[in-house]
């Protein structure tokens, strides 16, 4: 294992234009480069724990249980699904690398959106079939 400690910077010369921009300011890059440095001092769980926490909310949102009185308009069971079973492969994936100390909420959120999403469903999958149940197993 190596212990190198490799830095990523990024310069103005070196950019490839994007999207119809032809060049990047010194200012724009060095946002970049404090981007950069900000989110290597950050460690892996909590990058995940955000993840998944923003894929929680979002796919809450979707399921109906916003807590505004237009709820039922944000409603989206296809996003929701989507969203779940795609949190389902990063808490099962993520569970051995975490430890259960970190990864037992997780799944505790995940189950109650699985629960959920269910309960949001005019027609209510067989339990194994629903969103992530795939991953998890079975959820009542």
């Amino acid at each position: 294992m190596s212990t190198e400690n490799t830095s990523f910077r990024f310069t103005a010369e070196e950019e490839t234009p994007v999207h119809g921009h032809t060049e990047l300011t010194e200012e724009q890059v060095e946002a970049v480069n404090e981007q950069l440095r900000d989110i290597a001092d950050v460690p892996a769980i909590e990058i995940i724990s955000s993840a998944a926490i923003h894929m929680m909310s979002a796919a809450a949102v979707k399921c109906g249980l916003a807590a505004d009185e237009n709820a039922d308009d944000l409603k989206d069971l296809d996003e929701a699904r989507k969203l779940i079973t795609a949190l389902a492969g990063l808490v099962t994936a993520a569970a051995p690398e975490i430890g259960s100390q970190h990864a037992a909420p997780l799944r505790d959120g995940l189950r109650t959106l699985q629960l959920a999403f269910r309960e949001a469903s005019p027609f209510p999958d067989e339990p194994g079939k629903g969103p992530g149940e795939k991953l998890t197993g079975p959820v009542y």
